[in-house]
């Protein structure tokens, strides 16, 4: 297609406010408007069409956010128990940049008896490994009275979340938003920023993964949405307030430690615009299927004219249980001054815990996957077959060390890991590795790599056969979460751009801890020299200090 026809195709969408993908690749279109509400596909320069893997806008701007960790009491729900808070709120404070920015966390972990790490999910970290803040990976635990910063650019665009990768800390209350402006597949009038979807328990965590380690996982008690709820008639709803006629983009996260949710705004029909910062075309849906970690951009369009109505977080008991499963829930109001509670209905829809189809998650910018014979023979603890790696479930189990992270082994120019470390070493640049994950098990479970996008190739019940299956490589979704199914197969492939140490696990909170992962180590001879060397050792003196003070001892994965 040529550059003036595509232009011109372009503009003519805007008007019904949805933007057309690109059929092929093509040159970035230029500067035509600033981005607002009429048209939210521009950004300067730059647009949907800017291929944002290998270009991005130079702001010159470093946007700083100061967190401090803190052990207090809360009652999101109405209930008081143990939290562990990010500047003393829950969710914590909302990241905001502008793609292309240069972001800066320092993190004070000011916990009474705990390590801690900031894990930017979704957040390639492209040649900054060391801030992808995996206690055991890419650093040791921040001491407790001890700082770290983390500087990192915003090279992709939409909404992701920040949270803690030290044990089960994330399921504490160490999490927050990260929002990045850049363009949108569809136009919306108001920005409304972050629903967070938890799940919640009246113990800690911790206290409930001792039961999880023995007898599966524990019930939980409730759900939240952006961090409160009722509980027999204590607490109160989130609510949010619209104007007929008026869009809204909200910015969903599923933050739990153990709930596949199903989203819903009774009697509004949500239009998804991206997901796990990949920008997609849109599409429509009256309920929306959301793993664990995942997370997507969807459209109200506030199409009533008055009332009130039920915004839903309904847990999948195909996949967990929970004792408030009915009644995770806030209220969306065209009268701020009513108090009532809303008497609709929600939408039908089947219990399960898949992803939403992929037929539907089609990115806007056009990537394929090479086919390409990969010939090089990994020394790796997992099976391969042809030139597809594949993860068993019930193969290695996963086990590091706090005080002794991969990223340090490969400044110490170690080369030798212990099976439990599960390293899967790619050593050569720039080249498609294809992994197909497998399971037996009856519980599907959401597979998340750092450091990169994988692109979906397979995704279904049954065993993986590559003689009858066809594998999706022409634009196929891309993103960093993505639904294992029960009793089924998942094959993924990425791209080998990005040197560093890169955690692959399931999003399961007790899973984590219980050593479903293994670890990316790539391009190996690259780390060393894209390293900060000196806050890696000194990160990890000051835990080796406090761990010897205090009889530290990791119980659990390390990760």
């Amino acid at each position: 297609m040529q550059w003036s026809s595509l232009l011109a195709t372009s503009l003519a969408l805007i008007s019904s406010g949805v933007f057309a993908a690109p059929s092929v690749q093509h040159p970035k279109i230029g500067k035509r408007c600033d981005n607002s509400a009429s048209d939210r596909s521009c950004w300067g320069d730059y647009d949907l069409s800017t291929d944002y893997y290998n270009e991005v806008p130079d702001t010159g701007v470093t946007r700083e956010y100061y967190f401090a960790l803190t052990n207090t009491t809360a009652s999101p729900d109405g209930v008081e128990r143990m939290v562990l808070l990010v500047n003393g709120s829950f969710p914590g404070p909302t990241i905001i940049a502008d793609w292309g920015d240069t972001v800066v966390v320092h993190l004070y972990n000011g916990l009474e008896n705990n390590g801690t790490g900031l894990h930017f999910h979704g957040i390639r970290q492209n040649y900054t490994n060391e801030m992808d803040g995996v206690p055991s990976i890419t650093q040791c635990p921040t001491a407790p009275g001890e700082s770290m910063t983390y500087t990192w650019r915003a090279t992709q665009y939409g909404s992701t979340w920040y949270h803690s990768h030290f044990a089960l800390q994330a399921w504490e209350g160490v999490l927050g938003g990260i929002i990045i402006n850049g363009p949108a597949t569809a136009n919306y009038d108001i920005d409304a920023g972050h629903i967070f979807l938890n799940d919640w328990t009246h113990q800690t965590a911790d206290e409930m993964y001792i039961s999880a380690e023995t007898s599966g996982p524990p019930t939980l008690d409730n759900g939240l949405i952006n961090g409160t709820n009722t509980y027999d008639d204590a607490g109160s709803r989130f609510e949010m307030d619209v104007t007929a006629g008026s869009s809204y983009r909200l910015r969903l996260v599923n933050g739990a430690i153990d709930s596949h949710f199903k989203f819903m705004v009774d009697n509004h029909t949500l239009t998804v615009i991206a997901m796990d910062l990949v920008p997609i075309v849109p599409y429509t849906t009256d309920v929306l299927s959301i793993g664990m970690g995942q997370r997507y951009d969807v459209i109200l369009n506030a199409t009533e004219t008055s009332g009130d109505f039920w915004m839903r977080a309904i847990p999948q008991t195909f996949c967990s249980d929970n004792d408030n499963a009915d009644d995770i829930k806030g209220i969306v109001r065209y009268d701020s001054t009513s108090t009532s509670d809303p008497t609709t209905s929600a939408y039908t829809y089947t219990d399960d815990c898949d992803d939403e189809a992929i037929s539907d998650l089609v990115p806007y910018f056009v990537y394929d996957v090479s086919t390409d014979s990969e010939e090089d023979d990994f020394a790796v603890t997992v099976g391969k077959s042809n030139s597809l790696f594949r993860w068993y479930m019930a193969g290695t189990t996963f086990d590091v060390e706090w005080e002794d992270p991969t990223i340090l082994k490969v400044l110490d120019g170690n080369t030798t890991f212990s099976d439990s470390e599960h390293v899967i070493q790619l050593d050569t640049a720039n080249e498609w590795v294809y992994f197909v994950i497998e399971t037996t098990q009856t519980i599907p479970h959401p597979i998340h790599l750092h450091g990169h996008d994988f692109f979906i190739l397979a995704q279904d019940t049954g065993t993986y056969d590559s003689s009858t299956v066809t594998l999706a490589t022409s634009n196929p979704p891309r993103r960093d979460v993505a639904m294992l199914p029960a009793s089924g197969y998942l094959v993924i492939a990425f791209y080998t751009d990005n040197p560093g140490a890169w955690l692959m696990h399931c999003h399961i909170g007790w899973h984590t801890s219980e050593g479903f992962a293994l670890q990316i180590l790539e391009r190996y001879t690259e780390i060393a020299a894209i390293t900060n060397s000196t806050q890696v050792s000194d990160t990890c003196s000051a835990w080796s200090t406090y761990a010897t003070a205090n009889d530290i001892v990791d119980d659990d994965s390390g990760v």
